[in-house]
């Protein structure tokens, strides 16, 4: 697995569980790491919809931690990368937006 540490740590969230937090100021179109995990069949804890729901990507990364929110600073693209949408200060939790069935 891609080594995240230096980047960003899992730590207790205000908006879910466990979040994922910056340990260093993040700039804006950063490539903060790949999604690592496997393609399943079914929904699950940490399993992500890519293409409008078409597949579904357990990610076992920590990269799994990100939870949502309607004012992302991250995104998920189709080459499973995770990309800082905002600049992202040390101590923040990086958000992502799932869509309004997460509300």
């Amino acid at each position: 697995m891609t080594d995240l540490s230096n980047l960003v740590e899992p730590k207790e969230s205000n908006v879910h569980g466990k979040g994922l937090f910056a340990k260093a100021d993040i700039k804006r179109g950063t490539v903060i790491g790949k999604l690592e995990g496997h393609s399943v069949k079914k929904d699950g804890l940490h399993v992500l919809w890519m293409n409008d729901g078409k597949d579904k990507f357990k990610v076992e990364n920590d990269l799994k931690f990100i939870n949502h929110h309607k004012k992302p600073n991250v995104a998920y693209y189709d080459d499973y990368t995770v990309v800082a949408l905002t600049n992202i200060k040390a101590g923040a939790e990086l958000l992502h937006d799932y869509g309004d069935d997460w509300d």
